[in-house]
C-alpha cells in the first residue's frame, strides 16, 4: 500500500464514490474525509459500503472522542486530527482504529507515541520542511511511522523521502470542490507517478 492520504476536504456524499473510485483506480487507497466537510460522516458510509476491505477510509479534522465515536460508528478505521490530543488518541486506539494525530514539535511527537499513536503528522509541513523534519526525526524511535501534511505534492515528494518521511497527505494539489472526475483523475495519477518515481529514486 503507498502511504499516500487524499484528503477529500469539501466533498459531499453525492460525489464521493466518484472521486474515490478514480482515486483507487489510479492507486491511491488511502482515503480521508475531514469532518469539517458538508454531512462527512454520510461520505464514509457511503464508501465503506461500496469498496473493498482493503482500502482505508476513515474522518480527518477529528478534535474530541465524540467525534471519534461517530467516526466509528461510520465505518471509518482511520483517525487523523490536525493537534496532538491525547484524549483523542486514546479514545481511537480503544476501539481499535489508526491513530495519526497533527504534531509539530518534540514534545507533541513524544506524548502523541506514548499514548498510543500509530504515526505522526506533521502539520503544517510547509513550515517544518524537510531539514526541520529531520531533526525531530533523529530523536524519534526508529519505527516511527511519519506524514508529511500542508504544502507537499509532486514536486517536493523526493526532498521528504531523502530525509526520511514515511509518507504523504495530500489534500488542495489533489481535490478541490468543482474539480470534474476527470481533472481528480489526472491530478491523481500524476502524483501517484511522483510518489514513485520519488520513492523509486530514494531507494536507489
Amino acid at each position: 500500500m503507498r502511504e499516500l492520504i487524499a484528503i477529500l476536504r469539501g466533498i459531499t456524499p453525492k460525489e464521493v464514490c466518484k472521486v474515490a473510485e478514480v482515486l483507487i483506480q489510479s492507486g491511491i487507497t488511502i482515503i480521508e474525509v475531514p469532518l469539517n466537510s458538508p454531512n462527512a460522516l454520510k461520505s464514509i458510509e457511503l464508501m465503506v459500503k461500496s469498496f473493498e476491505k482493503e482500502i482505508v477510509f476513515g474522518a480527518g479534522t477529528v478534535l474530541n472522542k465524540i467525534q471519534v465515536q461517530d467516526v466509528y460508528d461510520s465505518g471509518g478505521s482511520l483517525i487523523v486530527s490536525p493537534n496532538c490530543n491525547v484524549d483523542v488518541i486514546k479514545e481511537t486506539k480503544s476501539k481499535n482504529l489508526t491513530s495519526l494525530p497533527g504534531v509539530f514539535t518534540v514534545s507533541e511527537c513524544f506524548a502523541a507515541l506514548e499514548n498510543g499513536a500509530d504515526g505522526l503528522k506533521f502539520f503544517p509541513s510547509f513550515l517544518i520542511q524537510p531539514e526541520g523534519f529531520k531533526a525531530i526525526k533523529a530523536v524519534l524511535p526508529r519505527t516511527t511511522r511519519s506524514y508529511a501534511v500542508g504544502g507537499v505534492g509532486d514536486c517536493n515528494f523526493i526532498d521528504w523521502f531523502r530525509v526520511g518521511i514515511t509518507g504523504f497527505g495530500v489534500g488542495s494539489s489533489l481535490y478541490q470542490i468543482d474539480d470534474t472526475v476527470e481533472q481528480i483523475s489526472i491530478k491523481a495519477k500524476k502524483l501517484v507517478a511522483a510518489f514513485d518515481n520519488a520513492r523509486a529514486n530514494f531507494l536507489d
